[in-house]
């Protein structure tokens, strides 16, 4: 089995955590902060090495473009969905796919002179 690094548990990294499995491939995927969501996840106070959305961000584009193809949005969520909504579709999207036991939280990924770092235990 080919074991594959993935950077973030956003948007991108939790779709990139489920196609390596789809493809028989051993994902660990590295996630800075103590949850998934990426910038989706609003955090209240600012911190200089993680960014977040705004409280008040609603996405600008409907929420039939923004699914994902394997995995639609709830029909009852609003068609311009308040990022508590689109956090809750991550969320809802990961524990579909079984994807937070892949993930390793609180573990910060380092990019130093042409070579990524990553924890020893992986």
């Amino acid at each position: 089995m080919k074991k594959v690094a993935v950077i973030g548990a956003g948007a991108s990294g939790l779709t990139a955590t489920k196609c390596c499995l789809d493809e028989g491939l051993v994902p660990t995927c590295f996630e800075m902060s103590g949850d998934i969501g990426g910038l989706w996840h609003y955090q209240s106070e600012d911190r200089e090495d993680q960014g977040s959305v705004m409280k008040s961000t609603v996405i600008n584009t409907s929420k039939e473009t923004m699914c994902f193809s394997d995995f639609p949005i709830p029909r009852e969520f609003p068609v311009f969905m308040h990022n508590t909504y689109v956090q809750r579709y991550l969320e809802m999207y990961a524990d579909a796919h079984q994807l937070r036991q892949y993930i390793t939280f609180h573990t910060e990924v380092l990019y130093y002179m042409h070579r990524i770092l990553v924890p020893y235990r992986w």
